[in-house]
């Protein structure tokens, strides 16, 4: 076992892990951050998308130990500082971006990413950085209407799918 520390959602942390530990199983497991999802442990899905110093990473690739000293943002840290939702979470939530919810935190994770780097994309922008997501229930055209919003951008010219 090997010590490992990082600031989660601006607290350090620390723990004991293997060397084979994934980052999603040392936040889920080892600090109880459930939020972050394991859909496919294949890297496929993004269900358990965090960023990690700033850049969206699937933490199902990532082992715990490479994470050492980073700044880590999980799902559990979006929201603002009185607890109510942050733009991207109500926009979600507004334009019924989610069904089960299994993806979205995920998305939502990715969507800060895009929206950090692009701050207002086009449909086609979004729809292309969310290649690495999949949603099951969706069909990602509410997806797609809420990070809209959430960059302040009309939706009512998104045509339905």
């Amino acid at each position: 076992m090997t010590k490992v520390s990082m600031t989660v959602n601006g607290k350090a942390m620390s723990g004991d892990v293997e060397g084979r530990t994934l980052l999603v199983q040392f936040l889920r497991d080892g600090l109880g951050l459930t939020g972050t999802h394991v859909g496919c442990d294949t890297s496929q899905c993004g269900a358990c998308v965090v960023h990690v110093d700033g850049a969206a990473v699937k933490a199902c690739t990532m082992l715990a130990l490479e994470a050492e000293g980073a700044e880590v943002a999980t799902i559990e840290g979006q929201a603002n500082a009185d607890g109510s939702l942050n733009v991207i979470q109500q926009a979600f939530q507004d334009h019924h971006g989610l069904q089960c919810g299994f993806c979205t935190p995920g998305m939502v994770m990715s969507a800060a990413a895009l929206l950090k780097d692009n701050p207002q994309p086009t449909e086609a922008e979004i729809r292309a950085y969310l290649q690495g997501n999949i949603c099951r229930c969706t069909g990602y055209h509410n997806i797609v209407k809420a990070i809209m919003a959430a960059s302040g951008q009309d939706v009512s010219a998104i045509a339905a799918e």
